[in-house]
């Protein structure tokens, strides 16, 4: 009965150094995790809801850096370390809204001013110490003008790429930092039909 005995190709996978490594030489990496395997499973999903979130963007004031509908990740840990840079595109509470309220609306915009910064948008663009900023992720210039605005110790001033069709620091001012949820890490879903 030769047709039961191994063949030479397995002898030849069997015995190659090179190949000894593989670890479909012994099948247990099939087994069903074990009880420290759930637990591990277990603390990377205790992590990851702390530390992150996932994101629905409902409107374009963040256009054309995120469009309505994309979902997004948001990581919640970075800001216990550093303060927020600029060009970060944040998360926050309204500023607006009172603490009481049992809904907490979350808005997403990019700092562009930190705290001891002056922020003034006229004739279209956006001078922060009295400098121009190049803005090459921008919708379109800004229709509106602002007066000169300093900005506070423990405050950012955040703007939506859609600077003309957003809800942000030129209508309420500097946010503070308190406020601030998390970091856009990444787009991760980008419906096609919109």
């Amino acid at each position: 009965m030769s047709f039961l005995r191994p063949s030479a190709l397995y002898h030849f996978l069997i015995t190659y150094p090179s190949l000894q490594w593989m670890p479909c030489q012994s099948w247990g990496f099939l087994r069903w995790p074990g009880l420290d395997g759930f637990l591990r499973l277990l603390v990377v999903v205790l992590l990851w809801s702390t530390f992150s979130e996932l994101r629905y963007i409902p409107s374009s004031s963040m256009y054309p850096t995120l469009r309505v509908g994309d979902r997004i990740i948001v990581e919640k840990a970075s800001y216990y370390f550093r303060s927020p840079a600029i060009h970060d595109i944040v998360t926050f509470l309204d500023p607006t809204q009172f603490s009481g309220n049992k809904t907490d609306v979350v808005f997403i915009k990019r700092v562009v001013a930190k705290a001891g910064d002056t922020v003034e948008v006229h004739h279209g663009g956006l001078y922060i110490n009295g400098v121009a900023q190049e803005e090459d992720f921008i919708a379109e210039p800004a229709t509106y003008t602002t007066k000169l605005t300093y900005v506070p110790k423990g405050h950012v001033y955040v703007l939506g790429d859609n600077r003309n069709n957003s809800y942000d620091s030129h209508v309420w001012g500097p946010l503070p930092v308190k406020n601030i949820v998390g970091r856009h890490v990444m787009c991760y879903h980008r419906p096609t039909n919109i």
